[in-house]
């Protein structure tokens, strides 16, 4: 019988270890360490929170302007957008919070958010002003491979039912 390769990640020991029956668990089947907290993930979820931070902050500039008599061409579809800005931004705080504790579903909301932000920041920066441009596309790119990293993988696998499962 052929046993799986080593992986580095993990210390070295018996691949077959015990489980509380008694019976022989193979280490494949054993959930990963989550002792140990990535910092691919540690990076991925500041940088969602520093971007639901940067839609906060828009949000109180846009209301600002909103209540302060800037004109509009309804007051509604304004107060609509403000409220976008504001659940967006909340649901990215919460993406962060939770990628940052390891849930299964938060790689998938982050993927996205981050493809939204390519969307924005790569016609930002060929169209002009390639500094903000930067500033959006450079962090999204950069969370976007990581959320492919196996250590990464391995650690935001875990469901609400707190067991680790990919």
């Amino acid at each position: 019988m052929s046993r799986p390769p080593a992986n580095p990640d993990q210390p070295s020991s018996d691949p077959d270890k015990s489980d509380s029956t008694g019976s022989r668990v193979p280490a494949a089947a054993r959930p990963a360490d989550r002792s140990r907290r990535p910092r691919g993930v540690v990076f991925a979820a500041v940088v969602v929170a520093l971007e639901a931070t940067a839609l906060l902050a828009a949000a109180v500039w846009y209301a600002f302007e909103l209540f302060s008599g800037a004109p509009v061409l309804t007051f509604w579809g304004a107060v609509f957008t403000l409220a976008l800005l504001l659940a967006f931004s909340a649901w990215l705080f919460a993406v962060g919070h939770f990628l940052f504790r390891g849930y299964r579903w938060t790689r998938a909301a982050a993927l996205v958010a981050q493809l939204f932000v390519l969307i924005i920041g790569v016609p930002t920066m060929t169209g002009g002003l390639v500094l903000q441009g930067a500033a959006m596309a450079i962090p999204a790119l950069a969370v976007v491979v990581i959320l492919f990293r196996r250590d990464v993988i391995a650690y935001a696998s875990q469901t609400a039912g707190a067991s680790a499962a990919l």
